[in-house]
């Protein structure tokens, strides 16, 4: 699995990591299970929200005793993230987590506390060993310099964006300014949500096209195609060993210039949207 640094943070972070929203709605041993062969296969990011139900028990679970090796990322909610809410809610995800701190926390969307609330609090939890970076998800490039301007220069590890084939809006302004500013990016539901292109759409065709020409699958160049950038990183969610097996070897797939080109005109990003997509 490569790796690359993961903004400013000095952490060298799997490129493709793993996902886990939705994981607690299956099978829990097979979810467990997933969890732990993407970690013997290098998919050491793991990814995690309070929002996301019991993901984080899940988490607990899979990664008992192994700790040490996973970059291990939550989020709070914009209605707890007042300064003490903050606190309270990372410590909250640490209990489930069944761990003494998190590599990375991040503000989940922009709510109605200020972000000096919020930016005081991650600062706060830094000192205290319980967080060792932060950052932010769904943030547009405004709203990266508003908090910019809070936090200062090198704070912001990395912003957290949806991003697959069929919607590329963070490439025209959220991409360019994570690069300028050290911040890393990374993709959530990089297969799209319940939507990856069909092999008899004219944009899938080529995705099978070059995945049979490189003895790979669809999603393994998807993914290899979303993280050709240096800054960005993926999450897909796998809900089993299977799965997870498919997003690891994407890991070590780079695409051709020309093949990069092919994926770029079979799915245009299409002009600046008005405001940043999210699910």
């Amino acid at each position: 699995m490569d790796t690359k640094p993961f903004g400013q943070t000095g952490a060298n972070v799997s490129v493709v990591g793993q996902g886990t929203w939705y994981l607690d709605h299956g099978d829990r041993k097979r979810a467990v299970a997933a969890l732990q062969r993407g970690l013997d296969l290098g998919m050491t990011h793991i990814d995690t929200a309070e929002m996301y139900g019991d993901a984080e028990l899940v988490i607990a679970d899979a990664i008992a005793g192994r700790r040490d090796e996973v970059f291990l990322v939550s989020k709070v909610l914009p209605s707890n993230a007042s300064r003490r809410g903050t606190i309270t809610a990372c410590e909250r995800s640490l209990k489930r987590l069944k761990t003494d701190r998190l590599d990375c926390y991040l503000l989940h969307w922009r709510g109605s506390y200020p972000l000096q609330d919020t930016v005081a609090a991650f600062e706060e939890l830094v000192k205290a060993g319980k967080i060792k970076s932060w950052g932010v998800s769904n943030f547009d490039a405004d709203d990266l310099d508003e908090i910019l301007d809070v936090s200062g220069k090198g704070r912001i590890a990395c912003n957290q964006v949806l991003y697959h084939l069929k919607e590329r809006a963070i490439e025209h302004a959220v991409i360019p300014w994570c690069e300028k500013h050290g911040v890393a990016v990374v993709a959530y539901s990089p297969f799209g949500h319940d939507d990856f292109p069909d092999a008899r759409s004219k944009g899938g065709a080529v995705l099978a096209r070059i995945a049979e020409a490189r003895r790979a699958t669809p999603r393994q160049v998807a993914l290899s195609f979303l993280t050709r950038a240096t800054t960005v990183f993926a999450i897909p969610k796998a809900s089993s060993p299977e799965h997870a097996g498919e997003n690891a070897a994407a890991g070590d797939l780079v695409l051709t210039k020309d093949e990069i080109a092919a994926l770029d005109v079979a799915f245009p990003r299409g002009p600046k949207p008005r405001g940043l997509p999210m699910l």
